[in-house]
């Protein structure tokens, strides 16, 4: 009899009951804290200043312990070697939720080319499914799918097909253990009509809602606007969505690449404010390079330098 209960509740525990809201209905924020990882960029730079004993040293560790977007491309895990790596992921964070953000779109970053590359076609969507095959069992996961890639599909490359393999992985996604924000650009980049339309287009309706500012600079009340509208378009079945806020502390800069004189802005957490925000996020992480620009290393590079002034800025 025990052993057969112990099957029973087995079996149980690997459902999700009908009266269990899945990962799509919830605001993964609330109540579960989000992961920092205490290998990234920043904390190897926060270590060898603390080591040195650079006056850098506290404004570099306060970075580093600052949940903030691992980002998955398939040059560093590939199709054979992302599942593994985000099962290392899950398991790291342990009581804490990863923040993972897809970045391998076919023909990625077509309009700027700093961090040009990404899968062919043809397996972009394997990757995306050993992605979902690296989350199963996930406690609670967060995803942001590949920031600019919907909005530059009217731009550059074969918009059709990206719309399609973004379908694709919105389908894959949605019925993972991860909730899901399509990246839907910025409130300076396209009209909230026409990306309402975009995100339609791939399926959005199927997962958690959408995320904005994505290692962009815009000030947030211009995002909670723009992002306000586009979820009124979409209506309550996708209306939900994030922001990113880790560089719109002192309003957009001239370019897009490193420009001066911003400063970190809200730092992420949950928002309950009955609005259609979910967070305020640090998507892309703070300190990395969007490419060989105003002295910058190149893209995804941390450059600790960057960090540092964001965090003074701000008046860290």
């Amino acid at each position: 009899m025990a052993v057969l209960l112990s099957l029973v509740l087995g079996v149980l525990g690997s459902l999700r009951l009908p009266w269990t809201a899945g990962p799509q209905e919830v605001n993964p924020f609330v109540g579960q804290p989000t992961w920092a990882d205490p290998g990234s960029g920043a904390a190897r730079a926060a270590a060898t200043a603390e080591e040195a004993g650079s006056p850098d040293a506290a404004v570099l560790r306060r970075v580093a312990d600052t949940p903030q977007g691992i980002w998955l491309v398939p040059e560093e895990h590939g199709v054979d070697a992302v599942a593994a790596y985000v099962e290392r992921v899950v398991a790291q964070a342990g009581e804490a939720m990863p923040l993972l953000v897809l970045y391998g779109v076919p023909e990625r970053d077509c309009a700027a080319g700093f961090s040009a590359g990404g899968l062919p076609a043809a397996d972009y969507l394997p990757w995306v499914e050993q992605v979902v095959r690296g989350l199963d069992g996930a406690d609670r996961a967060a995803v942001v799918l590949e920031p600019d890639a919907l909005l530059a599909s009217l731009e550059c490359g074969d918009g059709a097909e990206r719309l399609r393999l973004l379908e694709g992985a919105v389908g894959l996604l949605a019925d993972s253990d991860a909730t899901v924000y399509v990246d839907a650009g910025h409130s300076d980049w396209r009209a909230p009509n026409v990306v309402a339309d975009l995100l339609r287009d791939v399926g959005v309706s199927r997962v958690r809602g959408f995320a904005t500012n994505v290692a962009n600079s815009q000030q947030e009340p211009d995002e909670r606007g723009y992002a306000d509208r586009v979820a009124s378009l979409l209506g309550d079945a996708a209306g939900r969505y994030v922001i990113d806020t880790g560089r719109s502390g002192a309003g957009p800069g001239e370019d897009f690449c490193n420009p001066p004189g911003l400063a970190l802005g809200a730092e992420p957490g949950p928002v309950e404010d009955g609005t259609g925000m979910d967070a305020r996020l640090w998507v892309k992480p703070v300190g990395e390079s969007d490419g060989p620009c105003e002295g910058g290393p190149p893209a995804g590079v941390f450059w600790p330098e960057r960090a540092v002034e964001l965090a003074r800025t701000a008046g860290w």
